[in-house]
């Protein structure tokens, strides 16, 4: 990882956006794995990738963003410039309009039903639009877009090391089922990190869906996890009908919902101090059809 401070930032806009340089600039409270962001006066952040293998998401999401902008039921960040590698931070990066609203895991004033609604039809509203400006799904999504079977190796390994602490059977049973189907019509788009910190709330209800850097064209079974990560019962049936799938792209996102909670949980993926991965493998495992 790139160490990534306020000192480095502010020295990049004075360089290459001198017009900038006079706004105030703050790191955001909660900041993502693969990103660092950083708000520029009231109406700009700046975002940074942290590490090299995340570089290739900044032209792929600016020509994704000038797509989608006004295309969805909310609103999505907008890139204003694209900065150069410099001698001190040596990937690109970017200036976008800063978003208002609250990161749902920061506010409490979510009715999750409501939510799960909005999100299924945010989901499909991106499900349906021409896909020319996308990118195929690969190494640049991290894989998200393709078939789950792309993890098999870390599901194995993390089974392995896990040992008891988890029912591998289950696992297994769910593993099968989301491995032995695949997406059959066009590749569509997915945003491919559809989590908590992504989205954005005002007045309680969805307002903005952030970070597209790992979007693309493919099999949008990766957009579901949410079901298992934050929705309740209640909620993740509105989720799934809303969501207006068929029952092999459930099990599908069953399967990618399984592999990132058990790679993180054998510390194969980014950290996960508050549990939620815990959580969710144990309401996978469950709830799972």
């Amino acid at each position: 990882m790139i160490d990534i401070d306020e000192t480095l930032v502010s020295e990049l806009i004075s360089e290459q956006f001198p017009h900038w340089s006079a706004l105030s600039l703050r790191a955001v409270p909660q900041q993502g794995w693969d990103n660092r962001t950083f708000c520029l006066g009231d109406d700009l952040s700046v975002r940074l990738p942290s590490a090299e293998a995340y570089a290739a998401a900044v032209e792929k999401e600016k020509r994704a963003l000038e797509f989608l902008d006004g295309k969805l039921p909310v609103l999505v960040p907008g890139i204003v410039a694209v900065g150069a590698p410099s001698a001190d931070y040596p990937l690109p990066w970017s200036v976008r309009r800063w978003l208002p609203g609250s990161t749902i895991d920061e506010t409490s004033l979510i009715d999750r039903i409501s939510l799960a609604v909005d999100l299924g039809s945010v989901l499909c509203a991106l499900r349906s639009l021409p896909t020319d400006a996308g990118a195929s799904a690969g190494q640049h999504s991290f894989y998200r877009g393709c078939h789950p079977s792309a993890y098999s190796d870390q599901v194995q390994i993390a089974l392995e090391h896990l040992g008891d602490d988890v029912d591998a059977k289950r696992c297994r049973e769910i593993w099968l089922a989301a491995t032995t189907s695949a997406w059959e019509s066009a590749p569509v788009w997915f945003h491919g990190d559809i989590a908590t910190g992504n989205l954005l709330t005002d007045g309680g209800r969805l307002s903005a869906v952030i970070d597209f850097g790992t979007c693309g064209i493919g099999d949008p079974a990766c957009d579901l996890v949410m079901a298992w990560t934050y929705f309740d019962d209640e909620a993740r049936a509105a989720f799934r009908e809303s969501v207006a799938l068929d029952d092999a792209t459930w099990q599908r996102a069953q399967g990618w919902a399984l592999w990132k909670a058990l790679a993180t949980m054998s510390g194969q993926s980014s950290p996960d101090p508050g549990g939620t991965q815990e959580r969710a493998l144990a309401t996978l495992l469950s709830t799972a059809s």
